[in-house]
């Protein structure tokens, strides 16, 4: 029975690895309500600014140094504009009242995106 529980703690231990390490790519996609309106390769993409409405609010996105954030959201927490610089080994950005997620894509969905 330890030896049973010591594999299924090493098997759990692995899989959280797995599941937490780093984005194999730079390329990020912003996606509202399951469309998505924009993916870049943050190393080729200049600094730039871009307004994403939906029912009339707005959420600013910045893409500045290779690095990506929302600075301003018409929302009533602005926790998207708290989450601050998407990084590769966190959680995406995410904005639920103007569904809005930005996020790191594997690179087999970089590759297929051309």
């Amino acid at each position: 029975m330890l030896i049973t529980a010591a594999a299924i703690f090493v098997l759990s231990l692995a899989f959280c690895f797995w599941i937490i390490r780093p984005a194999q790519t730079n390329t990020v996609e912003i996606v509202q309500d399951g469309t998505t309106l924009y993916r870049f390769d943050l190393n080729n993409t200049e600094n730039q600014q871009i307004e994403i409405s939906y029912n009339g609010k707005v959420n600013t996105v910045l893409i500045e140094n290779g690095k990506i954030c929302i600075t301003n959201a018409d929302c009533p927490d602005n926790t998207c504009v708290h989450m601050g610089w998407l990084t590769a080994e966190g959680l995406p950005i995410v904005c639920l009242p103007n569904r809005l997620v930005i996020q790191y894509i594997q690179s087999g969905e970089a590759d297929a995106a051309g």
